[in-house]
C-alpha cells in the first residue's frame, strides 16, 4: 500500500514513530510529513528520535510544500494517517483550510473517497473539537481517537503504544500482533 503519515503537533510523537516501523516491516510505501510543531513537540518527549521514521519513509515532505506530488489528487494513495492529530489540524482538515501539505493531502482524501484516518490527542475535548470531528466523519474519515482499552490487561506503556497503533492497522485493514484482541468471555 501507499499510505502517507502525517504526524503533528500533539502530545504522542512515539506513536506516529511506532507506526511508521511497523508500516516499513510490512513493505509499505510510506509517505511521511513531519509538522514544525511536532518537532517542537518531539525534543521535549523523552526518548523520540524522527530520524528514524524519516529514515523508514520511501519519502519524507516539508508540510509547507504545497507544490509536492501529495498536494495533488492526482498522485494515488491507499490511505493517510494522522497521527497524533493536534486539534489545529483537525480544525484545517475539517473546514478545508489547505494552508500546509498535510491539510491538502487529507482534503485530497476526502474529495477522492480514500482512506484517511485522524487521530486526535487532547482532552478533554471543547465543543469546536468535537463539532470538527463530527464534520470529518460525516466528511468520510475514520475518527480514531487515541484511547486506550483496558481488557487486553496493558502492563507497559509499550503495551499502551502497541494497542494504539494496532487499532490503526486494523482500521487500514492490516494484519499485525500489537495487542491481543477480543476474543469474547
Amino acid at each position: 500500500m501507499r499510505i502517507v503519515v502525517a504526524i503533528t503537533g500533539a502530545s504522542g510523537i512515539v506513536l506516529g514513530q511506532i507506526l511508521v516501523e511497523e508500516l516499513a516491516k510490512q513493505k509499505h510505501e510510506i509517505h511521511l510529513i513531519v509538522s514544525r510543531g511536532a518537532e517542537e513537540v518531539a525534543r521535549h518527549e523523552e526518548g523520540i528520535d524522527l530520524s528514524k521514521a524519516k529514515k523508514k519513509a520511501f519519502k519524507v515532505y516539508d508540510e509547507k510544500d504545497l507544490a509536492a506530488s501529495l498536494a495533488s489528487s492526482s498522485f494515488k494513495i491507499d490511505a493517510m494517517v494522522v497521527i497524533p492529530c493536534s486539534m489545529k489540524t483537525l480544525s484545517g482538515i475539517a473546514n478545508g483550510y489547505a494552508d500546509n501539505l498535510i491539510a491538502r493531502a487529507a482534503e485530497n482524501c476526502l474529495k477522492m473517497n480514500w482512506k484517511l484516518i485522524v487521530c486526535p490527542r487532547d482532552t478533554p475535548l471543547s465543543l469546536p473539537a468535537l463539532e470538527n470531528m463530527r464534520k470529518l466523519k460525516i466528511a468520510g474519515a475514520c475518527i480514531l481517537p487515541l484511547n486506550m482499552a483496558y481488557y487486553y490487561k496493558p502492563k507497559t506503556v509499550s503495551d499502551v503504544n502497541n494497542f494504539f497503533v494496532g487499532k490503526i492497522l486494523d482500521a487500514l485493514g492490516l494484519e499485525h500482533s500489537l495487542y491481543r484482541k477480543w476474543g469474547g468471555k
